[in-house]
Order: structure tokens, then C-alpha cells, then sequence
């Protein structure tokens, strides 16, 4: 029964926020830099005020099971690109994106 009480009262909580807590999908570039030693991760906030963002980048090498990922968040202005971080290589060359998301939020 105590279950179903928090369940309840968390459900009325979220509900009577004055705005949704979930993230909004981005563009995000995941660019591997000339010779392979580093990677650029930009993103655009596409929100209509400055939110906080995260975005993360995952790369192969040719080293078997050897996925470096980058993961990086802050502040972003509203409708501008910014560059979030750049990832330096700790031995082996990226050789191309695995995968890549970001997103943004309310901060």
C-alpha cells in the first residue's frame, strides 16, 4: 500500500511541474580531426533559451574492443553552435564515429 501511495504522490508531483523534465534532441558534429590523434564535438542548442547540454561521442581505432568516448556538458546559448569539447587520442588513432547523441535541457 505504501507503494502505491509514493507512486501516486509522485505522479500529482510531476505532474504540477511547470515544465517537463526530459531532455530535447540536438545537432550534434563529431568530427575527427586531421591525422587522428584528437576529435572536435560541436552541438546547437535548438531551445529558445540557454540550456544546459551534454553531448557524447564515441570513436573505434584499429585496435580491437578500443572505443574511446568523449562526453562532455555546459552551458549553451539559445540557437548557437558551440564547440563542447575535443577528445585527444591516448595512443591510438580514431578512425571513425561509432555513434554520437546529445541533448539538452533546462538547466
Amino acid at each position: 500500500m505504501l507503494r502505491i501511495s509514493v507512486l501516486i504522490f509522485a505522479t500529482a508531483l510531476a505532474g504540477a511541474l511547470p515544465f517537463p523534465l526530459r531532455a530535447e534532441p540536438v545537432p550534434i558534429v563529431c568530427t575527427i580531426l586531421p591525422g587522428g590523434e584528437s576529435a572536435s564535438v560541436m552541438l546547437t542548442n535548438p531551445l529558445s533559451y540557454t540550456a544546459s547540454c551534454q553531448a557524447n561521442c564515441k570513436f573505434s581505432t584499429a585496435v580491437y574492443d578500443d572505443n574511446p568516448q568523449i562526453i562532455c556538458a555546459k552551458p549553451v546559448p539559445a540557437g548557437k553552435q558551440v564547440e563542447m569539447c575535443i577528445l585527444k587520442a591516448a595512443g591510438n588513432k580514431l578512425l571513425k564515429l561509432v555513434e554520437g547523441a546529445a541533448d539538452c535541457r533546462r538547466p
